[in-house]
């Protein structure tokens, strides 16, 4: 492959879109597609790249399909699908860079269907959220089999990411950040309890927060969520409470495949889904600080 690499993009949502921008902007020959009708068409127009409406188009002339969608299922589906599915349209020794979050036995199950048609599958999931997509300085999880194919995505990853991690064989970077996810899902959920046990008994949770987090219950939620979303008004990190209840149901269900006892897991998994059902799609997983504290009578809002 040559340094400036042919990419086909699968989902172009709030991490896809700035993630496809900066592979652009360095260079890279990349073709848009997403399943909402003309959303592709509109942000190739903005990027100054192609799009695609149909899996053969998408697939022509590509070595690499970075996909970034919801879950393993629609990453599945999107290779798969008898009527839509990519993979039959692409030639052997092409990479699926799968960015997604997913359950990591599904991406160990699709990655050995993919081989069989002369695919590669290497998971690549992100932590940093939207601001880092747009900086490129994500954090990039790497699960793989073939080093060589690694290495050839290697300068496509480095456009997206500072830290390029390979955690393992295919399927551990989905395992790790499902695991990554449930340990900061916990926090979250822990530091709201504080806050909503504190405000009741006459503390400000702006104070509180400042004292966390030059305190040894210091996490990454009292640096930036509840300063800067909850405790705001904002609501606005860019990453979903259902995703987030998606991540942390993976990790509980790790646990639990592996005959693993793991309690926190399981509760912090059960309490994000029921705020992420409560919440509706599309609501942002700060807001379920706001979620909690009020079934317990407590108003986070400044």
């Amino acid at each position: 492959m040559s340094t400036r690499a042919r990419i086909a993009f699968i989902g172009i949502g709030n991490m896809g879109t700035p993630m496809a921008a900066n592979l652009v902007a360095a260079g890279h020959d990349v073709r848009l597609h997403d399943a909402r009708p003309g959303h592709a068409a509109a942000q190739a127009a903005a990027m100054g790249c192609s799009h695609a409406d149909s899996p053969a188009q998408l697939a022509e002339g590509r070595e690499i399909v970075i996909t970034m969608l919801p879950d393993d299922a629609a990453v599945r589906r999107a290779m798969l699908d008898e009527a839509s599915g990519l993979a039959s349209h692409l030639a052997p020794g092409t990479i699926l860079l799968d960015m997604s979050s997913s359950a990591p036995e599904a991406t160990r199950t699709l990655g050995a269907e993919l081989a069989l048609r002369g695919i590669v599958m290497i998971d690549a999931p992100v932590s940093g959220l939207v601001p880092r997509a747009r900086e490129g300085t994500l954090t990039i999880m790497v699960g793989c089999d073939d080093p060589n194919a690694l290495e050839t995505v290697r300068p496509v990853l480095e456009v997206l990411g500072e830290r390029i991690i390979p955690v393992g064989g295919l399927g551990c970077g989905h395992a790790m950040k499902a695991l990554n996810n449930i340990v900061a899902a916990t926090c979250f959920a822990i530091t709201a309890e504080a806050l909503m046990t504190g405000k009741a008994f006459g503390l400000d949770p702006a104070r509180m927060i400042e004292v966390i987090d030059s305190s040894s219950g210091r996490n990454f939620h009292t640096a930036t969520s509840f300063p800067n979303e909850v405790l705001t008004g904002r609501e606005a990190s860019g990453f979903t409470a259902a995703l987030l209840a998606k991540d942390a149901g993976i990790a509980a269900e790790l646990a639990r495949s592996l005959e693993l006892p793991a309690p926190l897991a399981t509760a912090s998994a059960r309490q994000w889904r029921a705020a992420a059902d409560a919440l509706g799609a599309g609501a942002d997983n700060t807001a379920a600080a706001r979620f909690w504290a009020s079934a317990g009578g407590v108003d986070l809002a400044p």
